[in-house]
């Protein structure tokens, strides 16, 4: 399979390709900006695959949560493409992202992104499984939640060096690895993977609300 997968979700801008034998990758740093470096990025990853876009046969892309602006962007994009070039497009859930990224092994792994104002989106594995689906906590009631699992095990993402709790090791990581991005997209094509619809998941409502103040109607007074 020739596969595109795209990762706009978090702090990164992330292109992985795989030729049928080797995998292509960029990935940069990037807090906003993402509409205008995919594209470029994209092109310039499958040029040093040696592959056309209408080369593909299938189209990955993070689904959430995130950024909402960088969700948008990531899957318009693959959205779009899949629809010009007739190939499926897979949604890959961030958090399951995450913990692909990490190396395989028994155990248990919390996925977790700073959400920002005291809380976590988190999403918990046990030897590669889900046992939860994705949800918004706040920080203590997740560190609680740590603390309650005697075995421990890994934290990764955005959110694992918020907390510093006993068994539980902390990997850092703003973004999926571009390995995890293909192998999910794979996976997601096989029908054995954790890989879905490709739809956006939000786990709670956008920080920025639009107004609902009709035009030319006079803001209010503030008290």
């Amino acid at each position: 399979m020739r596969l595109l997968a795209l990762d706009t979700a978090m702090g990164r801008c992330t292109v992985a390709a795989w030729d049928g034998s080797r995998l292509h990758a960029r990935s940069d740093a990037m807090a906003r900006g993402h509409q205008e470096a995919l594209a470029p990025m994209a092109a310039a990853v499958l040029a040093g695959a040696g592959l056309a876009f209408d080369a593909l046969q299938a189209v990955g892309a993070t689904v959430g949560p995130g950024s909402f602006t960088g969700l948008r962007v990531g899957l318009a994009f693959a959205q779009g493409l899949g629809a010009a070039l007739g190939v499926p497009v897979v949604g890959l859930p961030t958090l399951d992202a995450l913990a692909a990224s990490l190396p395989p092994g028994p155990g248990k792994v919390a996925s977790v992104i700073d959400a920002r104002r005291g809380q976590v989106y988190t999403r918990l594995f046990d030897g590669g499984t889900s046992v939860d689906e994705a949800q918004a906590l706040a920080v203590e009631a997740f560190a609680r939640r740590l603390d309650g699992m005697n075995d421990g095990g890994r934290l990764v993402g955005t959110g694992a060096g918020l907390f510093t709790v006993p068994g539980w090791a902390a990997h850092p990581l703003d973004g999926p690895t571009p390995e995890a991005l293909i192998r999910l997209t794979r996976a997601g094509l096989e029908g054995g993977g954790r890989a879905g619809a490709a739809r956006p998941l939000y786990l709670r409502a956008p920080d920025a609300v639009p107004s609902t103040r009709l035009p030319g109607q006079p803001r209010p007074a503030r008290p």
